[in-house]
């Protein structure tokens, strides 16, 4: 009987504007072993959400408790607003085999590595600042104030990209899933994680 890997989990970040999103839908429509983590958070549901979907919704009580119970594994206060990731179903998930994205922020995926030191970190990148800003004002939905801010704090994030395992360029969607989707067979095909199954036939 083949012994089963145990699943990879996926630090995925990048500045914003850099695409995460749009290349985590690309991913979700391939026939790959993926599945994304739900985070929880505090704030305000927005039109369009789904609890459960985007987000698990909750209150400030509910998710100070779950800190003191060590559900998570690892949360963040933005402002006035918690988010965190909850730690058993990733166990799960990845214990059954399953690879685990989770989408977050540059603070969050260090206290990530921190306590699962084999996640596999990925940061999305556009192909020039020009490209970024490009992008941020074509949303439509940003004041100058709001704009300035966001570049800011992306320029800020980019000098953490060398904190990352992979850094990917997300010039084009398609091509970025597709490097994205490399990146994780590489990982899944590493000796460190296949060396159960080698030993197993000697």
């Amino acid at each position: 009987m083949a012994l089963k890997n145990k699943g990879l989990l996926i630090v995925f970040s990048g500045p914003s504007g850099s695409g995460k999103d749009t290349v985590l839908g690309e991913l979700k429509k391939r026939d790959i072993n993926m599945k994304q983590s739900v985070s929880v958070t505090t704030r305000d549901i927005r039109d369009g959400e789904v609890d459960g979907v985007d987000y698990y919704f909750t209150d400030v009580q509910t998710f100070e408790k779950n800190i003191e119970e060590g559900y998570f594994l690892e949360y963040v206060k933005y402002g006035s607003n918690y988010y965190g990731t909850p730690k058993k179903r990733i166990e799960e998930l990845i214990d059954g085999g399953s690879n685990v994205v989770l989408k977050i922020e540059v603070e969050g995926a260090g206290n990530v590595r921190r306590v699962f030191p084999d996640a596999v970190s990925v940061f999305i990148i556009p192909p020039s600042m020009e490209e970024l800003e490009k992008r941020l004002k074509g949303r439509g939905t940003e004041t100058e104030e709001s704009f300035r801010n966001r570049l800011d704090i992306a320029k800020e994030e980019l000098k953490r990209a060398c904190e990352y395992d992979y850094i990917v360029v997300n010039d084009s969607v398609s091509a970025c899933a597709d490097r994205v989707c490399a990146v994780i067979e590489a990982e899944t095909f590493k000796y460190t994680r296949m060396k159960a199954l080698v030993d197993n036939m000697k």
